[in-house]
């Protein structure tokens, strides 16, 4: 039976931003991926980074020292 886990969600106003952020962390080796925007909430372009909820201040700075954009962060419960 599938569980809800809880994730950190970032999104994205463009589709560039997301494309940006998987870039980024795959030649960083930084955890997380690239999923549609869970229907709880809306972003611009459809597209948001799921990663573990306890790292979001490393995920805010992280985003800051890169320059990247980024729309929103939440922490959801969302299905495995």
């Amino acid at each position: 039976m599938r569980q809800k886990k809880t994730a950190l969600v970032i999104t994205f106003a463009a589709t560039t931003d997301a494309m940006a952020m998987e870039r980024y962390c795959a030649s960083r080796g930084l955890p997380g991926r690239l999923i549609p925007v869970p229907r709880e909430i809306t972003a611009g372009c459809g597209l948001a980074w799921k990663a573990a909820p306890e790292e979001k201040e490393k995920w805010e700075a992280a985003l800051a020292e890169a320059g990247l954009r980024w729309q929103e962060m939440r922490t959801l419960e969302l299905w495995a």
